[in-house]
């Protein structure tokens, strides 16, 4: 067991004064489920005498601050309820912790309770303008046959978006409405117990994959990978052949608007592609089969059909109620976001590359994510979450190639 204990919990504020305002969060903003997103860094030591040092960690946090001052501000409503973030410099959580625990006590890194203790313990309860948007915790390992740090912390993905996600420092380029088409949302719901695991898949798996497509099939390494996951979680779990599933794969729209959003855009650009089939087909059609309504999905996610996505936003009077929870990705369905392409490990404070980054808890049963390798060899890992029963089976079948 691993045990934690904080030392010190500290608000750091911008170094020097910021601009006060109030940012609005466009209606993609608001359709991410309202909690931080958890992400854990682990570092081994470089030898220095100052490594992490906990005074110039908060020193350039208070710098970097000055230029992104909306992650130092608080969630606010206007006067028609809607969320908004006040640039108003409350600062961020910085926590000081210490742990007596070896890196071995957590495995593969999969996001755990064991692993999800590194991460800082936020207090929802008192409304939306009492919490910060971002924290912070650097957690020092103190014994001596294996004394790496982990440092968990939230703001290094411009990716992954925190919950409502960060504003918008310039605003989207006026256009005229295109023609509508709607897309498919589907609102929130409860959480169920689920197992979690880690699954490392090397560039040799990713090439006995490749070989069961045809010669002459483009297909990169997340569409193949994204294909068999989906194929074994439906064998996994035993879905009937008429059982409609639904995949859905978080597409980032930053390279596909047109014209691009402008310098400075820091909202979420995340749109949602989602193939659906009956289980039968993709079980009994294979790989091939999987990877055909993948693609079929992605290709007509374009700049049109973007704005058409924005547009159909607009005309919902309750955005709330497509916000994506526990039952829109659940038993029989699937989603799956890739961080492979992120640059996770060039996080180097000074002191080294991390040797792991990753999920600290995946918050919905049907939840995954991709991961790079650590070391840049070609390799990929899967993190999924699933109930107890069905990852017992998909961990066999996510080897039998």
């Amino acid at each position: 067991m691993v045990e934690i204990t904080i030392r010190e919990s500290t608000m750091v504020k911008p170094a020097r004064e910021t601009p006060w305002r109030r940012l609005w969060n466009s209606n993609v903003d608001l359709l991410a489920p309202r909690f931080h997103t958890l992400s854990v860094y682990f570092y081994r030591p470089d030898g220095s005498g100052d490594f992490f040092d906990v005074g110039r960690m908060k020193a350039a946090l208070a710098e970097v601050l000055v230029s992104f001052y909306p992650m130092a501000g608080r969630l606010d409503r206007d006067e028609d309820g809607r969320i908004e973030i006040v640039c108003n410099g409350e600062g961020v959580l910085f926590v000081e912790a210490e742990m007596e625990a070896r890196i071995d006590d957590f495995g593969d890194f999969a996001p755990t309770m064991e692993l999800k203790k590194l991460i800082p313990v936020v207090d929802y309860s008192n409304g939306i303008s009492s919490f910060p948007l971002v924290v912070f915790q650097r957690s020092a390992v103190h014994r001596p046959v294996t004394p790496p740090r982990a440092e968990p912390t939230q703001p290094l993905l411009p990716h992954v978006e925190y919950h409502p996600p960060p504003p918008m420092l310039s605003s989207p380029p006026v256009r005229s409405p295109p023609s509508l088409k709607e897309p498919k949302f589907l609102s929130a719901a409860a959480n169920n117990a689920a197992a979690v695991n880690i699954f490392k898949l090397t560039r040799e798996h990713l090439h006995l994959l490749k070989s069961k497509t045809p010669t002459d099939t483009r297909a990169s390494s997340f569409s193949l990978l994204a294909a068999h996951v989906w194929r074994c979680t439906c064998i996994a779990r035993e879905l009937p052949g008429d059982q409609p599933t639904k995949l859905y794969i978080a597409v980032d729209g930053r390279s596909r608007l047109r014209p691009p959003l402008p310098e400075g855009y820091m909202g979420n650009v995340l749109f949602t592609a989602t193939p659906i089939s009956n289980a039968g087909d993709l079980i009994d059609g294979g790989i091939i089969a999987a990877m055909k309504k993948i693609n079929d999905s992605l290709a007509p996610i374009d700049d049109e059909y973007l704005r058409s996505a924005l547009d159909y936003l607009e005309l919902q009077s309750d955005i709330a109620a497509l916000v994506r929870g526990a039952h829109t990705y659940r038993c029989p369905n699937l989603g799956l976001t890739s961080w492979a392409r992120l640059p996770l490990y060039d996080a180097d404070f000074g002191w080294g590359r991390p040797i792991f980054m990753g999920p600290g808890a995946i918050a919905f049963e049907g939840l995954s994510f991709v991961l790079p390798s650590p070391t840049g060899d070609g390799s990929l890992s899967l993190v999924i979450s699933l109930q107890p029963a069905h990852m017992q089976r998909f961990q066999k079948l996510l080897y039998e190639f």
